[in-house]
Formats: structure tokens, sequence, C-alpha cells
């Protein structure tokens, strides 16, 4: 792993990890699956925008296509769009942490779904970080957490690491942008059918939302979507989710110093203990 793709991982990390806290701020103030659709339509308008400049092509591969479809569906629709509506009750820090569980949910279910091999190593990192996510959720379920904010943090977390289950295999074929831009836009779809159904679609603009939802669209939304699309094909999935390892750190600590959210001594304990399940259970994938 050369020092460009380090700094990439690094920066996508960074950046995945402050898309909790930005969303904290819009939920409390705009109708979650609303505000989901809109940002997604306009983040992939852009990212088609900037692929067509780039003289990319609309003519995907097979995998790309599934890519698309998969990805728009469980990751933009399900897991950030329940996301989205679980924020409204559940702090930034702890959606931050569950999601942050995904390559642990990933390597679960390769292990006793798929019959993926899976190391002494990735063994313990399974324990160790599944140990500090109960650690976490103990401590807050104790201090009167909203559990169905919860149940759907973790229902988006399944989703997102079943998507990426499917897509092993996938990430090649170039038209990277072409293959961002579609996803979000097959993402806003779905969700404006259940805005539609759900939810009254009034939004109080302001600055603080106006400038939340622009970081979360623009940087997050395509930014980051991109550097980890070029990450993958750079230097494979398995290698590029190591870098997952990171964001329960950056998710608490950009949560408490932004919205000044309270972290107890279980929740610095547990993320510690999170991060070195997730850094074990890839490196073991590594080592195979």
């Amino acid at each position: 792993m050369d020092i460009k793709a380090i700094a990439m991982g690094l920066t996508f990390a960074l950046i995945w990890s402050s898309a909790f806290t930005s969303a904290r701020i819009i939920v409390t103030q705009a109708p979650p699956l609303t505000v989901s659709a809109l940002r997604f339509l306009l983040a992939g308008l852009i990212a088609l925008a900037i692929a067509k400049a780039m003289g990319q092509s609309w003519r995907l591969t097979r995998a790309q296509w599934k890519m698309v479809v998969i990805f728009g569906v469980c990751q933009n629709a399900i897991y950030l769009g329940l996301n989205f509506v679980a924020m409204q009750t559940v702090e930034a820090s702890l959606a931050a942490i569950i999601a942050s569980s995904m390559p642990l949910l990933v390597a679960l279910i390769g292990w006793v779904v798929l019959r993926d091999r899976i190391s002494a190593l990735g063994v313990f990192g399974l324990l160790v970080g599944f140990a500090g996510v109960a650690l976490i959720m103990g401590a807050r379920v104790a201090g009167d957490v909203d559990l169905v904010g919860v149940a759907l943090c973790v229902t988006g977390a399944l989703a997102l690491a079943v998507a990426t289950l499917a897509m092993r295999g996938a990430s090649t074929g170039g038209n990277l942008m072409m293959v961002v831009g579609l996803q979000m836009l097959v993402g806003s779809a779905v969700l404006a059918v259940a805005a539609v159904i759900f939810e009254d679609m009034t939004i109080n603009w302001n600055l603080e939302l106006g400038l939340a939802f622009a970081y979360t669209t623009l940087v997050p939304g395509v930014v980051a979507t991109f550097i980890w699309f070029v990450l993958v094909a750079r230097i494979g999935a398995v290698k590029a989710a190591t870098f997952h390892f990171l964001n329960p750190f950056f998710g608490v600590l950009i949560a408490s110093v932004l919205l000044s959210e309270r972290l107890g001594i279980w929740d610095v304990v547990g993320v510690a203990v999170i991060t070195l399940g997730i850094l074990a259970v890839q490196l073991s994938k590594q080592k195979t």
C-alpha cells in the first residue's frame, strides 16, 4: 500500500465519519427521507455532470449496472435513509459507532453464511469488536437510548454489509464517477417514493441547515464515494476496508467537538475495543 493510497484511505475515513454529525444537524430541522432524496438527487446530477466532463461513458459493464442498483438501494436508500430517520432520536456518535461495525458484520456473515475461511486472528477480531459494541450499547441502554432508532441503524448496517458481500469483484471497469452518480439517483428515487408516503415534505431552510446540507451532499456524498471507489480499484476491497477501523474514533470525536455530545468512560473504552476488533479482522483478511 503506497502513500497515496494511505492518504486516500485516511481522507475517506475522516469524511465518512463526519457525515453523521452533519446528518444529525439536518434531521433536527427537516424530514429525513425528503431531505435524503433531495440530497442524492443533487449529488447524483453533480456526479453525472462531472463524469461527462471527464469523458466517461453511460456504457457500463453488467457488473457495474448491478453495482448501481444494489448500492443505490442498499447503501443510499436503506442504509443512509434509515440512519437519517434514526438520527432524529439517536446521537450522531452512537449512529457512527453502529455503522462502523459494518466490516465486522461483513466478516461474520461471510464466515457463518457463505462459509468463508477465517483465521484465528479474524475470530479474535470479531469477538473483540462485537464485545466493544455490546459494551457501548449496554451503557447507552442504561441511559435511556431510543431502541427503535438503534434498531434502524442496525438494520441499515446489515443492508450495507449484504450489499458489500454481493458486490465482491465488481469494482472494476472504469467510469467510476458515472457509477457514483447513477447509484445516487437510484437511491434518490427510492427515498422519494418513501418520503411521499410517510412524510410531510416541509423543510425549514436556515443558514445552519443550508451549510450542513451542502456539506453532506458534496463532500460525503460525492467526494467520499468517489474516493472509495478509486481506492478499491487501486488496492482492492480487503485492503481498502482496513481504513474502516478509524471510523469509530473519528465519528465519536467529530460529534463530541461539533455537537458537544457527552462521552462516558464506557464509550471511550468501547470505541477503542471496536477499533481493535475491526483492525484485527481486516488484517486477518490481508494475511489470508
